[in-house]
C-alpha cells in the first residue's frame, strides 16, 4: 500500500482523483461482494483488504479541492457525488473518458445514453434501443424508465454510474423533486437531478389518489394494491411510448405497440373494464370472483416490452406483486368448497405448451427455447379448465 499511500497524498495531482475514486468503486464492489460470500475461503482475508482501504481513505476523504483536480470540458467544476461502480462489461478508462463539452444544442446526456447502450449484458434486456427524447429533461426521464426493465442489480450498478457521470456536467442528486404515482405505499423508484440539468424523479405515494378512472377510493387491502399497479400502468402508458400488449382479448394474433393512438384506447378499455369487474365481483360467489380477478392478472401481465422485462426488474416485480394477490382469493375460493389449481407458466415452453393456449412467438429477449412472460397463469376450478397463456422465444432450431 506504500505506493498507493504517496500517489494519494500528491495536492493536484489528477491521477491521485481518479485513484481515490476508484478504491472507493473497489471497496462498494467487494463489500456487496461479502453479503453474498459469506462461505467463500477468502472471506477473511477480504475483510482485512477492507479495513486497509478504510485506512487509506478515512486519510484522504474528498474535498473540494481534490474535485477541482478534474474539470469538464467548458471548465466548469466537477461536483462530488456517489462512489462509482462500474459494470463488469466496464472499465475503470471508460468511466473516467473525459465528457466533451456539449456543442450548441447538443444534449448533454447523450454521451452517458450512448455508453449505457454499449453494455452488451444491458442490451440482452433492453434490445436494440434508440434513445429519442430531444431535451435532457426528458432523456433524463427515458434513461431511468430503461433502467427499470432490466434486473434490480445491474439497473443499480448503472444508475449509480449515471449519477457519478452527470456531476462532471454540473448536476446533482435531487431525492425530492419527484413525480408522484398513486400507490398503496411509498417508494422511492429513480432520482431526478438538479443543478445544471434539471429533472423530476419519479415514487410511487399514498399521498395522492388512484387514477381517476378507476373511480376507487382508499379502501386499505388488496383492492389499494391493484388500484395502485392500474394506476400506474395507466400512467406509463401515457409516458412510455415502448410499451406495447399482448392482451388476448383484443387482439389474439400478435403483440401490438401502444404508440397507437386506436391500440392505446382498446387496451385501456378492457384493462378498465376488468378493473371494475373485479370491485363488482367483490362479495359475489368465490368463483365468479376468482374468474374476474384472472382476468385482471391477464390484463395486467399483458403490458409488456418488447424484449420483454426481466421478471427481477421494477417492471417485473410489480407485476408479480399483482400476481401474488391471487392467493387469497382462490384461498377463499377453496375455503367455499370449490376445487381450485393454479399454475403461472414458467421455465422451457415444451413442457408448459400442453397448459396454454394462444401463445405468441417472439425472436427476441428472453432464453431460447423458454417461456419469456406468463400472461396468463392456467387455472383449473371444479371441472372448468382455464387455460394460460404466454410469449415464448422461438428455439435455436427454429
Amino acid at each position: 500500500m506504500q505506493h498507493l499511500s504517496k500517489l494519494l497524498e500528491i495536492e493536484d495531482s489528477k491521477l491521485a482523483w481518479v485513484l481515490r475514486l476508484g478504491l472507493y468503486g473497489l471497496r462498494t464492489q467487494l463489500q456487496e461482494a461479502l453479503k453474498e460470500a459469506t462461505k467463500d475461503p477468502g472471506n477473511s482475508i477480504c475483510q482485512e483488504l477492507l479495513q486497509e482501504l478504510d485506512e487509506l481513505l478515512q486519510a484522504k476523504i474528498l474535498t473540494e479541492k481534490d474535485w477541482e483536480v478534474g474539470r469538464t470540458g467548458d471548465g466548469e467544476k466537477i461536483t462530488p457525488h456517489h462512489p462509482i461502480t462500474p459494470s463488469p462489461h466496464l472499465s475503470w478508462e471508460d468511466v473516467f473518458e473525459p465528457i466533451q463539452p456539449a456543442t450548441t444544442g447538443e444534449l448533454k446526456l447523450k454521451y452517458i445514453c450512448e455508453a449505457l447502450l454499449t453494455d452488451k449484458e444491458l442490451l440482452q434486456y433492453v434490445g436494440e434501443y434508440e434513445f429519442h427524447s430531444s431535451n435532457d429533461t426528458d432523456l433524463w426521464n427515458e434513461l431511468q424508465r430503461l433502467l427499470l426493465r432490466v434486473p434490480e442489480k445491474l439497473a443499480h450498478v448503472w444508475q449509480e454510474r449515471i449519477l457519478a457521470e452527470v456531476s462532471q456536467l454540473g448536476a446533482l442528486e435531487d431525492k425530492l423533486s419527484l413525480q408522484q404515482l398513486s400507490f398503496c405505499r411509498n417508494e422511492h423508484v429513480y432520482s431526478g437531478l438538479k443543478g445544471n440539468i434539471e429533472a423530476k424523479g419519479l415514487c410511487l405515494s399514498n399521498n395522492i389518489g388512484f387514477d381517476p378512472q378507476l373511480r376507487m377510493e382508499t379502501r386499505d387491502g388488496e383492492f389499494d394494491v391493484l388500484a395502485g399497479i392500474v394506476s400506474t400502468c395507466l400512467k406509463f402508458i401515457d409516458i412510455d411510448t415502448c410499451l406495447h400488449h399482448a392482451l388476448k382479448s383484443v387482439d389474439r394474433f400478435g403483440v401490438r405497440s401502444l404508440d397507437s393512438e386506436s391500440e392505446q384506447a382498446k387496451y385501456v378499455t378492457a384493462l378498465l373494464e376488468r378493473f371494475h369487474r373485479v370491485l363488482a365481483t367483490a362479495e359475489a360467489d368465490p368463483a365468479i370472483a376468482l374468474r374476474a380477478r384472472l382476468d385482471l392478472d391477464e390484463a395486467i401481465h399483458s403490458l409488456v416490452y418488447l424484449p420483454t422485462c426481466d421478471r427481477f426488474s421494477w417492471w417485473g416485480k410489480l407485476q408479480q406483486e399483482a400476481r401474488r394477490t391471487l392467493n387469497g382469493v382462490v384461498e377463499k375460493a377453496r375455503d367455499a368448497g370449490y376445487q381450485v389449481q393454479i399454475r403461472p407458466l414458467w421455465g422451457t415452453y415444451a413442457d408448459v405448451y400442453t397448459w396454454s393456449k394462444d401463445d405468441l412467438q417472439l425472436e427476441i429477449g428472453g432464453i431460447p427455447g423458454e417461456v419469456s412472460a406468463c400472461l396468463r397463469v392456467y387455472a383449473k376450478i371444479n371441472d372448468e379448465v382455464l387455460p394460460g397463456r404466454v410469449l415464448f422465444r422461438s428455439s435455436l432450431e427454429a
